[in-house]
């Protein structure tokens, strides 16, 4: 698989450029800006990108939608718990951070446990709500991607609207803590980390 990690926008979101190695595929997860630029490196390594997916709504996972999707004809897929997000400064918090960039409405609505291919890869949709009502984390191979669910030693903030600590918590215990304790773990803000390491180390789950 190929994977790689991009640094974007002011509050140094995470986002990820996957695919499948043979046929070139890929997805981009949580284009949090510079759409245009994402788009230009995917082509420079021959990369088709097939969708782009938002692990949750917040501005900062989403704002370089409408770029990368413009220059790519990508299809953007979210969970229909934050839909409404990927098309309002105010609900995503685009506002908060004085972002007016342009917002495009999903393509397709993502489910609990759906599966999305790109060549011999399969992604499995993952519901962690908690974070947002329809946060989600991805699984690929021995990965997971887990947006503002789980940080390495830590966990999303639960204080914006349709967040939810106790949810949060379950989804972290109940379906993330089932994957190997080796899986690797790609989170929304900071540092890889693994699920071994999140129960051993994680002050919020200990």
């Amino acid at each position: 698989m190929f994977l790689k990690r991009l640094e974007i926008g002011c509050l140094a979101a995470n986002c990820y450029i996957i695919a499948d190695e043979d046929t070139k595929l890929a997805a981009v997860i949580d284009p949090g800006g510079d759409g245009a630029d994402i788009a230009a490196l995917c082509s420079q390594e021959g990369l088709q990108v097939k969708y782009i997916i938002n692990t949750h709504g917040h501005a900062d996972h989403i704002m370089g939608n409408a770029d990368l999707k413009a220059a790519t004809e990508a299809q953007v897929l979210v969970h229909a718990g934050d839909a409404e997000m990927l098309t309002c400064h105010h609900k995503s918090l685009a506002s908060l951070v004085g972002v007016n960039d342009a917002l495009v409405p999903p393509d397709r609505l993502l489910i609990d446990g759906e599966q999305l291919s790109l060549g011999k890869l399969e992604l499995k949709i993952i519901h962690t709500p908690g974070h947002t009502l329809g946060g989600i984390s991805i699984a690929v191979e021995k990965c997971l991607f887990t947006g503002d669910t789980l940080f390495a030693e830590s966990i999303g903030r639960t204080d914006f609207p349709g967040g939810s600590f106790n949810q949060l918590m379950q989804s972290v215990k109940t379906r993330l803590f089932t994957y190997p304790d080796e899986t690797k773990v790609y989170p929304g803000h900071g540092p890889k980390t693994t699920i071994k390491w999140e129960k051993d180390h994680n002050p919020f789950l200990k």
